[in-house]
């Protein structure tokens, strides 16, 4: 049995290549092999945001602060508040962030497959972000 402590891990600033805006990463877990779960919580501020990017087994959100939005590649933009839970599909191109005006923080769970968990893309335009 292991026990981290909140803090335990450093923080991090999302890569601009991944990201637009500013978005803080702070580390929750990376289950020890051969398990392949891994999560963080990410806080995105008024318009930050991900690239595009897919999973190749899937990812869960559980918004805990804040209001967001995410949107699945062809699909509208959706509203995601504190307390929900999101479920993107294995494959799936998507992106996630926070609203224009109003920060948003997630814990986000994915799974590694033959060690990667994420498949980044292109950036999300203005564009399509204020669609």
């Amino acid at each position: 049995m292991e026990i981290k402590r909140v803090g335990s891990q450093p923080s991090s600033k999302g890569p601009d290549e991944w990201f637009t805006g500013t978005v803080r990463i702070d580390p929750l877990f990376q289950a020890p092999d051969p398990a392949r779960v891994q999560g963080a919580s990410v806080t995105f501020e008024p318009g930050a945001r991900t690239a595009w990017h897919t999973h190749p087994l899937g990812q869960t959100l559980i918004v805990t602060a804040g209001c967001g939005w995410v949107q699945r590649w062809g699909g509208p933009i959706e509203e995601i508040r504190s307390g929900d839970v999101v479920s993107i599909l294995p494959g799936e191109k998507h992106w996630h962030g926070a609203m224009p005006t109003t920060a948003m923080t997630h814990i986000a769970i994915q799974e590694r497959k033959d060690g990667k968990a994420v498949d980044w893309m292109e950036k999300v335009t203005d564009e399509q972000y204020r669609k």
